[in-house]
């Protein structure tokens, strides 16, 4: 085996040296340094949340409870504020007609579930025939009404304010009859047969 010979090895410069060690780099993003005070901010906001939470909570509550303490308006109740409000159309005979014709057909339905306030008038009395909820006075004057309120609706019949009032008096009159469950009279009770000695 020979030596090697010392023209053939290479020696590293101390400049290749230099390079391959202290080449430059990329510069690198800024580290963020957290600060004492996030893990500050963090709670007070999960607080905040938690907060408003509670209280909309809280609103929900209260409001549910006074929903269920506020009974329901009964339909005859209804039916006779909506009847007072029309009175202030009482000089357009036509508005007036339409607005206590509502009133009416509104309260049927809240009240018998009777399907009258999109129901032309000729359906709505064919319908009326059949229920039980009203007498056959009642269907008398109920038809009535509603036959005078559709001539000032759709012939154009100017009526007197008389004769207006006495439509509104013929609603109210069936409000107030029809406002509370008819409770069929109970039977008297049958005697007891006596008994023989």
């Amino acid at each position: 085996m020979s030596a090697p010979n010392p023209a053939m090895i290479v020696r590293p410069t101390t400049n290749f040296v230099a390079q391959s060690t202290n080449d430059i780099r990329a510069i690198k993003p800024p580290v963020e340094i957290p600060s004492g005070w996030a893990w500050l901010w963090w709670t007070l906001g999960a607080i905040a949340l938690a907060a408003a939470l509670y209280y909309l909570w809280r609103w929900w509550q209260k409001k549910t409870a006074i929903a269920a303490i506020i009974p329901p308006v009964p339909p005859h109740v209804r039916a006779k504020l909506r009847l007072q409000e029309a009175l202030q159309y009482i000089s357009d005979p036509r508005q007036f007609c339409i607005a206590v014709s509502d009133a009416l057909r509104i309260y049927l339905e809240e009240r018998f579930q009777l399907r009258a306030p999109e129901r032309t008038t000729e359906e709505f009395l064919q319908d009326l025939q059949k229920t039980l909820h009203l007498n056959a006075a009642q269907k008398l004057a109920l038809t009535d009404f509603l036959e005078r309120c559709d001539l000032v609706k759709f012939a154009k019949f100017e009526p007197t304010e008389a004769a207006l009032r006495d439509l509104h008096e013929s609603a109210l009159r069936l409000v107030d009859e029809t406002q509370f469950e008819i409770v069929p009279a109970a039977a008297p009770p049958a005697e007891m047969p006596t008994p023989t000695a």
